[in-house]
């Protein structure tokens, strides 16, 4: 009976090992996973600004070497592949206007009155009056009495049919310089200013005698 009651008291109390070593994995095991998730999250937020910094000063050396284009290619990776580098963006953006300043196309509306005189010649020769007759406005503006912008508007006119300001224009340019007169009577384009109007000779030659007259008129008295 006494062995009996001996077995029964080993059997009966329980085993302080087994649930220790049952625990233990489960515990060590939590904190090795989380371990294991921060770790390549880290690294991955060190290569990304790395590799942001890297492009950068690619960028930035590309602009050195005058690359524009691809300076702002490389400069513009930054802002859309590194989005958490909003420090490195401010400086990118800086970069980016100069890139854009000099890869934008030049102006090209002309501002000089030969700019604006050439321009309208183009303009019909392409068939296009109406634009070659804002950039002679604009030369006229400028330059009231310069000839030759005068002579251009006669042609215009003539070759949009309107005679009349066609003439007017055409006798100032003769005043303002009589070897005017000469082109218009040669000149293709007044063909149908020529035929059109009888007193185109006239008026022509009429504006040289005007010219001589006014020069006459305020020529001093000791000189005539």
């Amino acid at each position: 009976m006494a062995k009996h009651r001996r077995l029964s008291s080993r059997r009966g109390s329980p085993s302080p090992a087994r649930p220790a070593r049952t625990r233990l994995p489960a515990r060590s095991a939590v904190p090795a996973r989380a371990g294991r998730s921060r770790v390549p999250h880290a690294e991955r937020s060190s290569d990304a600004h790395t590799e942001a910094v890297r492009a950068y000063e690619h960028g930035v050396g590309a602009l050195q070497q005058r690359d524009y284009g691809r300076a702002a290619q490389l400069l513009e990776s930054v802002i859309l592949r590194y989005p958490d580098e909003k420090e490195l963006h401010e400086r990118v953006r800086l970069y980016l206007n100069v890139c854009h300043r000099q890869v934008a196309p030049p102006d090209r509306t002309p501002q000089t009155t030969q700019e604006r005189v050439y321009a309208a010649t183009l303009a019909l020769n392409a068939g296009a009056y109406e634009n070659g007759l804002v950039h002679l406005r604009l030369a006229l503006q400028a330059e009231p009495s310069n000839d030759h912008v005068h002579y251009m508007l006669g042609v215009l006119h003539a070759l949009r049919r309107d005679f009349a300001s066609s003439l007017s224009h055409l006798q100032r340019a003769v005043e303002l310089n009589p070897e005017n007169r000469f082109l218009a009577h040669q000149d293709a384009d007044l063909a149908g200013l020529r035929e059109a109007d009888p007193s185109f000779r006239t008026i022509i030659d009429g504006a040289v005698t005007a010219r001589h007259e006014r020069r006459d008129a305020h020529r001093p008295r000791a000189a005539r």
